[in-house]
Parts: structure tokens; sequence; C-alpha cells
């Protein structure tokens, strides 16, 4: 299943320079990096950044990351998955701009 992650551009050219990263300020604080499904990815973008431009969409393979990823309740008592250790290049299936569209974050069609 893919999971989705969204950075600012700057926190994915730290992730694609250095190889691997703790994430996100708010990943740092909680101590874990957040994901979120498909369904989840949209509200996301809405609630934690909204009207922010030069987003980018990280998709990941959440089985690949074996017994660090994690599925916890959150927001609105939803599971999301939460990563447990570091977030590696190597993790990255791929990754697209987010842009933004009347205010609202475009996301790339056929999202799983």
């Amino acid at each position: 299943m893919l999971i989705y992650k969204i950075f600012h551009a700057d926190e994915w050219a730290a992730l694609q320079a250095a190889g691997e990263t703790d994430g996100a300020p708010i990943d740092v604080s909680d101590g874990f990096v957040h994901f979120s499904t498909a369904e989840q990815a949209a509200e996301t973008a809405a609630k934690h950044f909204a009207s922010v431009e030069g987003l980018m969409l990280l998709a990941c393979e959440g089985e690949a990351m074996g017994d660090a990823l994690k599925w916890e309740v959150s927001r609105g008592g939803d599971l999301f998955p939460h990563l447990y250790r570091r977030l590696r290049m190597t993790d990255v299936l791929w990754s697209k701009p987010l842009p933004l569209l009347d205010g609202m974050h475009q996301f790339p069609e056929g999202m799983e």
C-alpha cells in the first residue's frame, strides 16, 4: 500500500542531499515521521499546509518499511501511518509537486 508524505521544497531537498531525514519539525517533535493514506492526504494538506506553495508529495511503499511503520489512531479516530525511524531516499518511490489551484492543493490522479 502506498503512503504519502508532504514536504516543503527545502525539506525534500535536504532529504535528497543527505539520503535520509528525521522529517519535518513536527516529525522531530513527535518522534516519528507522519504519513497519510491516499484518502487522508487532501485533508492533511488542507489542515496543515493551507495555502502553502512549493510543496512536494512523496509516495512510499508502506509494507517495505517493516515493523518501523505503525498504524496509530489520530485525527478523527482514523489510523494513520507513522514511521519510527529515519525516512530514507530508498523509501521514496516517486515525488511530485503539489501545486495550488484556487487555494486547493492539486493531487496527482491515480493515487491509490
